[in-house]
């Protein structure tokens, strides 16, 4: 299989700003759309915690062309599917279909984008379902040990700390005007990216983006700088108590290196040796398989444009857990403490570079690391350049990269299970 590379991905800029990427691949029919805008729960106020998702939400419900039925028949008349979804930092969309269908597709998402009506029965619909998302949340220990690491990890103003989804306060207060203002104050070409992977003739395919899109003038918000997230010095602990639960969620972590950050691939070895490899890595050899403390323990570091979370999470018994957090802590004091054996470093490493063919093989796979490439200036030849990288890190590099990110004896431990008795 060849790897996507400068070869094979062509990158052009529109006039306003949005920057596609296509990358053609005739082995199957369809087609993937994969891309994002500027405008997430970054831009909005703490108060309004969960307006971003809302309006991501709400813009599939109607436009100044189509009603929410219309869109949904012409979407499913041809097999496809189109998304749009609210993150920290953006505002992330997509679609799949057949590839004699992209300019419906395209027509569509440039549709739901740019002029959405916001019908107030259908806000009003919508809202009813976040609030019985919410809601379910507060009876789900994995959802709540999330929350509540969240907001141990990070400063109380700080993004990372809040609930992406929202809170039911914060959605009950939120009027359909809120959505208008922040749709037409933050959705906008700049910075703008779309990443098109399948069976297409490329430049078909600018030209169906360029009269989609091209035309487009909207805004997108100025955003302050991210606030930092100092490094956790102290143990920060919190319980949630949830009535009728027979299992305890339990996420210890700390903030996390950023993608841009220069150690941030000697973290992912890390955190691959800690908790993901074979068993879940040393946390599932130890904590699961040897001990008997959890269900599952796993460890995963997020990245992202910002201080992404870094975290271990294992869902125990709740019995055990004071002895299966000692336990994870053990094995964040030997990642710390001791360099990894050549074997393990070796195998871990051959699992991550062994991995990135079969996350190539769909147009999913492909379309997502070509935006991830883009978003974080990686360049187009990275995932040619990506073994070579993975196999040059020593175990003095990782275990540089546990003793920055780590630390056994400061934490944020969050907690989420049965009232203890």
């Amino acid at each position: 299989m060849s790897i996507p590379g400068p070869q094979d991905i062509v990158r052009h800029e529109l006039e306003n700003g949005i920057v596609v990427l296509v990358r053609e691949n005739h082995s199957s029919p369809s087609v993937v759309i994969s891309g994002y805008l500027l405008a997430g729960a970054y831009d909005e106020r703490p108060e309004q915690a969960g307006l971003s998702a809302f309006t991501a939400s709400a813009v599939m419900r109607g436009t100044t062309r189509r009603t929410f039925d219309q869109i949904y028949e012409e979407v499913e008349s041809i097999g496809a599917s189109v998304g749009v979804g609210g993150g920290t930092h953006t505002t992330g969309f997509g679609a799949k279909s057949l590839a004699e269908d992209l300019p419906l597709v395209l027509s569509i998402l440039a549709d739901v984008l740019r002029h959405p009506t916001f019908p107030h029965d259908q806000v009003e619909k919508l809202r009813g379902e976040i609030l019985t998302d919410l809601e379910e949340r507060t009876h789900d220990t994995q959802r709540m040990a999330g929350l509540t690491f969240n907001e141990l990890a990070y400063p109380k103003d700080h993004p990372y700390a809040r609930s992406v989804t929202g809170y039911t306060e914060t959605i009950n207060a939120l009027s359909r005007d809120d959505l208008v203002r922040f749709h037409s104050g933050g959705y906008g070409p700049q910075e703008m990216v779309i990443v098109v992977v399948g069976a297409v003739d490329t430049t078909n395919t600018l030209a169906h983006i360029q009269n989609t899109f091209g035309d487009w003038e909207g805004r997108i918000y100025e955003r302050a700088p991210l606030p930092e997230a100092p490094r956790i010095i102290q143990v920060r602990e919190r319980t949630v108590s949830i009535p009728g639960k027979t299992q305890s969620d339990i996420i210890l972590g700390y903030p996390g290196p950023s993608r841009f950050a220069p150690d941030f691939l000697d973290a992912i070895v890390c955190n691959t040796i800690l908790g993901v490899f074979g068993l879940m890595g040393r946390l599932g050899e130890k904590v699961r398989e040897e001990q008997g403390l959890a269900y599952y323990s796993f460890s995963r570091v997020d990245g992202g444009p910002g201080p992404g979370p870094w975290r271990i999470i294992a869902g125990v018994n709740p019995a055990n857990v004071e002895r299966a957090v000692t336990s994870i802590r053990t094995e964040v004091a030997r990642m710390c403490e001791e360099p990894a054996g050549e074997a393990e470093l070796n195998d871990n490493k051959a699992f991550i570079t062994g991995s990135l063919p079969l996350r190539l093989e769909t147009n999913e796979g492909v379309a997502q690391a070509i935006l991830d490439m883009e978003r974080y200036g990686l360049g187009l030849d990275y995932l040619q350049r990506y073994t070579g990288l993975i196999n040059e890190i020593t175990a003095e590099r990782v275990q540089t990269a546990a003793q920055r990110w780590l630390d056994p004896d400061a934490y944020a431990l969050a907690v989420a299970g049965p009232p203890t008795p």
